[in-house]
């Protein structure tokens, strides 16, 4: 038997600002679909207020071959780190894993550059859910699309 918690963890290099990226997470996760939106179709305030702990949004976005969706309470800022967390509460991801948790941390890498550390850490259903390994790569290819415009 596998076990049912884990953690898998990304990083990506970019060339913009690592507050950049972290602002836009923070206080405009609604424009991320402007940008990128092969991946993101959009994102709205269900409760609360844009960048505030406890406010809770929803992702519509496109990820393996799919529309879907994900509740999100917004569980932990850090400005000083540049790092945000996001609780998944409803959607797609819940119909296979018990507890699910977004981690965007984004590293200065000189005056330009960054690194964006995307870590999941969650529990399956049961054990026969595979690994979220296809979202790593999703938040791969996201951190990629929106360094275009964020570089700019």
């Amino acid at each position: 038997m596998s076990c049912l918690a884990g953690k898998l963890e990304t990083d990506v290099e970019i060339n913009a600002p690592s507050t950049k990226f972290h602002e836009i997470f923070k206080h405009r996760p609604h424009h991320v679909s402007n940008h990128a939106s092969d991946f993101v179709q959009g994102c709205d305030l269900h409760e609360g207020e844009w960048g505030a702990v406890g406010s809770v949004i929803c992702w519509k976005y496109f990820h393996d071959g799919k529309p879907k969706v994900a509740k999100e309470l917004v569980e932990a800022i850090d400005d000083e780190n540049n790092t945000i967390t996001f609780k998944v509460l409803e959607g797609d991801l819940m119909e296979h894993y018990k507890n699910f948790r977004i981690t965007i941390k984004c590293i200065p890498n000189g005056d330009k550059e960054s690194v964006i550390r995307w870590s999941v850490e969650y529990e399956k259903i049961h054990d026969e859910i595979i690994d979220p390994h296809t979202l790593l790569e999703f938040f791969n290819d996201l951190s990629k699309d929106l360094e275009k415009h964020l570089a700019a």
